[in-house]
């Protein structure tokens, strides 16, 4: 109970997205666009941009599960990023079966301290 005497719960507070929509360097990143990366590619079984904060800024790498782990293929792969999202970072090419299959492609690590 509210200490005006309401009776209906409350909510909690503040508790971030609802979907997996991120800010980064001033950019939106959505999942659609991920969506974008993976049509372009179609040797990318499963990926996930990871985004975290290094001195306050945000840092992010996109992580592909791949047969091959061809370093031209992660130059393509940037290369489309950069263009669908108009961000560059590094990509890193991973066996298959090493992300979280939970249904996440944008992954939002970073600390707010």
């Amino acid at each position: 109970e509210s200490p005006c005497g309401r009776t209906a719960p409350r909510i909690k507070g503040w508790m971030g997205r609802a979907d997996q929509t991120a800010k980064v360097r001033g950019m939106f990143v959505r999942p659609t666009q991920m969506e974008q990366i993976l049509k372009a590619h179609p040797e990318i079984q499963r990926a996930r941009l990871i985004i975290t904060s290094e001195d306050h800024r945000d840092q992010f790498t996109l992580h592909c599960e791949v047969e091959t782990q061809d370093p031209a293929l992660a130059e393509k792969i940037g290369a489309t990023m950069k263009q669908i999202i108009n961000l560059a970072g590094p990509v890193e090419l991973k066996a298959p079966g090493t992300l979280p299959s939970d249904g996440k492609v944008i992954e939002d690590a970073r600390t707010y301290e």
